[in-house]
């Protein structure tokens, strides 16, 4: 009887479909067992094929299993983004799907996982299916869902958010081929369009059931429940179980919403107020949702939420608790809008909705706040009031963090396939320089036809599958123009906008401005004229792909600008700016800042910052750092400390400038030109006096940012000029000596593991030296960590009996000045016992640990228990005239923060047992590391 039955409902769906239905239909048993947290699915899809072409195969996205495997898409992933909870994780906390069988018309078939794609299954049809045909497919599984921990879905200590968990049919693309593509935690499942969708769940009675789709009925029978919902015309469904439920429901004429966005000092009136004007706001730029309830929810924002907002503590927040619940609620229901709205392929054609969606953030912001600052209300206190930042529209964010990546030389083109951007490309800069473009779209066209063709395109992908082709041939057909130059030489193009003043001649009734287009694309552009701070006029021009000549017939101006508040994402404005007025005033006046701040082009902009360090022979170095360095980064820059050290009773100090030249294209990404200088005192009274002239050449793979190999060659020339001192005896290093080092590395990098390589030749006048270093670190999968390095260096030549330039076992002699010893020259007492690990590397103190031929050593760590370690080392090292020598070492070593705070606790060595011995205080080995880069590298090695 139950297999009668299933057949009637299965050739009644048939029949459905054949009628009207358009891709796939769904029917859906869900049953939860509280116990083993398991979910019982026995699921019906019935698929027919629009495309033009027969198939052969389908492939079934079951991105849920995506977490069975930590060598999955979606385990590479957060592994190469430096996500360690998923490597660590036990099998208990991740997820899988176990497939008990598949009937395709009712007759048991056969399936596979695809090899590197875990969680795709490809079916081969019994027959091809031929357009516009139908077929059914039974599936009866289980899922196992994982942590919430990894990406936010999945099991939250008992309560669940299923989202992309049941199996569906991946799109077919233009050509009639099923996509292939596998969950890699960045939302962009791109299934066949639901249709309709029928879900019953059956679940104990103590949870509470959130979902899209419309409750149709609920029972209670005994200790369990069943609910009945059913959905239609849908991207994706969303269910989320709760033993409390968190989710409050709000209507009005149009959308039903639930939602629990956190805000809890924002009253329910508040709110209902915010999501009407939201849904309002929605429908006017875009038209009318095909889906008439939504779920907004805490899990989907906090996944992908409003970057700067959530970096700041509530207690300390410059927006009302009412506005920050506005955005919220904005951001996550604008995402969930067009994500059902549309129909696209969410992986290659994401610049669509990740435009439209920033576009939408900027209007709202600027139709129902004009004024609103980037600081908030933090722009009103006196004491910052000063700076760019605080004059900053709340808007101008866009623009900034699209400029991060972009002088950074990480921008990729908008059309760039999802899961190859970086990661602060893929959640920020890139839906940022998406959104500014459509919005220098509509400055440019000066009408409604932006969001005209956003709503005409969603009424189009009620109706079919569309494609990038179809995008723009709206914007051509409501603009009645091409319209290539934006979407080839903006949306599709990798090279950046930057416009420049050239000569300006003027005359008694004009000026003969020269525009400098140093990128060669063909974009159009605004030039304002101002008299006294006021615009006088603003003038687009187009057509300007090379340097060109624009006459002004208003010469009656002090200043000229292009691209006046940032109406193109230009990559350079500091060039936009030209004074007219005549000498001696300046083009840009000078401006002392504190810290830092953003750029104003208005201004040649100076920052100020007091610092302290610290070394033995200057005691406390009181400097005022001067730099240039905004929040941006950019090509020229230069940082001068001079200093007054309180021990030397002396001027000291510190410069470096440095020019940096990106380069597009090409696996030489990046040339840096730099100049250093230094003075300070390497022992009681005697300074030291260091300049460096150097170049670094950066290499990556072009065709893959997300790749983490790299390759780096450097050239400087390091010279030296020491002071005597009386208090080095039989001292016969030279005080000035000129080193020419050559230096060559490459590496990668990810959660598991770690590699690198460096070579380093240094020449000069008294000796010549070559060495190699490499290290490697492997982090298994129950937190086992093992890292090795190893040292080899070896003297090419040697012309002096002096040990200064020697290879060191315990302590590099560091004549190049490159370490920061707080107490270089010192043999006893705390500041010897600073380790910095460097040829050698050993942690014991040996007596004579130099060698004037060669040395190759072995440096072992190996985790015990989370900040714990134990290392090893052994080596050979040889002296002229005398056997090689072999020395080993062991102890203990407290890894407390990484490069910042590391002890090391000598037990076993070739000196013997150490705590046993005298004096074991003076052996411990200790590094301390002030330098705040250290820490930021390791978060933003995450991001970029």
């Amino acid at each position: 009887m139950k297999k009668l039955t299933h057949i009637l409902v299965s050739l009644l769906f048939v029949l459905n479909s054949f009628l009207g239905f358009s891709q796939q239909n769904i029917d859906v048993a869900l049953s939860f067992d509280a116990e083993t947290e398991l979910f019982l699915v026995k699921q019906t899809l019935w698929y027919k094929n629009t495309s033009s072409k027969p198939l052969s195969y389908l492939i079934v996205n079951d991105w849920n299993h995506a977490y069975s495997n930590r060598k999955s898409p979606l385990g590479k992933r957060f592994s190469d983004e430096y996500v360690r909870n998923f490597h660590l994780s036990r099998a208990k906390e991740r997820g899988y799907t176990d497939i008990k069988s598949l009937e395709i018309n009712t007759i048991q078939s056969a399936w596979k996982r695809i090899k590197h794609h875990e969680d795709l299954l490809e079916i081969n049809l019994p027959k091809e299916l031929l357009p516009n045909d139908s077929i059914q497919l039974y599936f009866e599984y289980t899922l196992k869902i994982p942590d919430a921990k990894f990406s936010r879905y999945g099991n939250n200590k008992g309560d669940f958010y299923l989202k992309n968990c049941l199996l569906q049919i991946a799109r077919i693309n233009p050509e009639g081929n099923p996509v292939r593509y596998s969950n890699e935690n960045i939302d962009d499942a791109s299934y066949e369009k639901i249709e309709k969708i029928n879900l019953n769940v059956t679940l104990p009675s103590v949870y509470l059931i959130t979902s899209n789709l419309n409750l149709i009925a609920e029972n209670t029978l005994n200790t369990d429940k069943q609910v009945s919902f059913s959905g239609q015309n849908l991207q994706d469904v969303q269910i989320i179980i709760e033993k409390n439920k968190s989710f409050r429901n709000y209507k009005n004429e149009n959308i039903e919403i639930e939602t629990n966005i956190n805000s809890s000092k924002t009253d329910d009136f508040i709110k209902a107020i915010v999501i009407d004007r939201i849904i309002r706001f929605t429908q006017e730029k875009l038209g009318p949702s095909a889906v008439k309830k939504f779920v907004i929810s805490e899990t989907e924002y906090d996944k992908n939420p409003f970057y700067g907002l959530n970096q700041l503590p509530n207690f300390i927040s410059p927006f009302s608790n009412s506005f920050l619940f506005e955005l919220k609620f904005l951001k996550t229901y604008t995402d969930n809008f067009l994500k059902q709205n549309l129909n696209i392929d969410y992986r290659k054609d994401h610049y669509i909705l990740d435009g439209i969606q920033t576009y939408l953030l900027i209007k709202y912001v600027e139709e129902n706040y004009p004024d609103l600052k980037l600081l908030g209300d933090l722009s009103r206190f006196k004491v910052i009031r000063g700076y760019q930042l605080a004059k900053a529209d709340f808007n101008d964010q866009y623009y900034f963090l699209y400029l991060l990546m972009a002088r950074k030389n990480l921008d990729q083109h908008l059309t760039e396939s999802k899961n190859a951007l970086v990661k602060f490309n893929e959640q920020i800069a890139s839906r940022n320089k998406a959104g500014i473009s459509f919005l220098y779209l509509e400055q440019y066209l000066k009408n409604d036809t932006v969001t005209k063709t956003f709503s005409d395109f969603i009424a189009l992908n009620r109706s079919q599958k569309t494609t990038p082709d179809d995008f723009q041939e709206l914007f051509q057909r409501n603009t009645g123009n091409t319209l290539n130059w934006f979407f080839e030489n903006v949306i599709n193009c990798e090279q950046e906008i930057d416009f420049s003043f050239g000569k300006i001649e003027k005359t008694e009734n004009s000026l003969q401005v020269q525009i400098h287009n140093k990128t060669n694309l063909e974009v159009p552009f605004t030039l304002s004229g101002f008299k006294n701070r006021t615009k006088i006029f603003e003038n687009w021009y187009t057509g300007v792909k090379y340097d060109s000549i624009i006459s002004i017939q208003n010469p009656d101006i002090d200043k000229l600008i292009i691209n006046h508040k940032n109406k193109i994402p230009e990559i350079n404005n500091r060039n936009n700016y030209k004074s007219l007025k005549s000498f001696p005033d300046l083009n840009k006046p000078l401006k002392l800042i504190f810290l830092k701040d953003v750029e104003n082009p208005n201004y040649h902009q100076v920052f100020y910052v007091p610092e302290i360090g610290y070394n033995v022979y200057d005691g406390a170095i009181l400097s005022v750092t001067f730099h240039n360095k905004t929040l941006i980064e950019k090509p020229f820059s230069f940082h001068l400390s001079p200093s007054f050290s309180t021990t030397s009773v002396s001027l000291t100090g510190f410069g470096i400038v440095n020019y940096t030249q990106q380069i597009k294209n090409s696996n030489l990404y990046q040339v840096r030109y730099s100049l250093a200088g230094a003075y300070f005192h390497y022992i009681q009274d005697a300074s030291y006096l260091r300049f460096t002239p150097s170049v670094q050449f950066k290499f990556r793979n072009n065709n893959d940012l997300r790749d983490n190999f790299w390759q780096s060659i450097s050239i400087r020339q390091v010279i030296l000029t020491k002071e005597f001192s009386p208090l080095i005896l039989n001292d016969t290093a030279p005080l000035n000596y000129t080193v020419s080092d050559l230096r060559y590395g490459f590496g990668d990098g990810e959660t598991a593991k770690s590699y690198n390589f460096l070579t380093n030749v240094q020449l000069s006048n008294h000796f010549g030296k070559f060495s190699i270093e490499s290290g490697y670190r492997k982090l298994f999968e129950n937190n086992y960590q093992l890292s090795l390095r190893l040292f080899a260096g070896t003297f090419l030549y040697k012309k002096t009996e002096t040990d200064y330039f020697n290879f060191g076992l315990d302590r590099p002699k560091d004549y190049l000045f490159d370490y920061q010893y707080y107490g270089r020259s010192e043999t006893s007492g705390i500041f010897s016992q600073q380790i910095i690990i460097a040829e050698g590397g050993f942690k014991s103190k040996f007596i004579n640990p130099y060698a004037n031929q060669w040395m190759t050593t072995l440096n072992v760590n190996s985790s015990i228990w989370k900040w714990i370690q134990l290392y090893g080392d052994i080596g050979f090292y040889k002296n002229k005239g005398i056997n090689p020598k072999f020395i080993y070492d062991s102890g203990i070593h407290l890894n407390l923060v990484p490069d910042y705070f590391e002890l090391f606790f000598p037990l076993y060595s070739s000196n013997g047992f150490e705590p046993s011995q005298n004096n074991y205080d003076q052996k411990i080995r200790f590094m301390v590391t002030l330098n705040p880069k250290t820490l930021i590298n390791l978060f933003t090695r995450k991001w970029f």
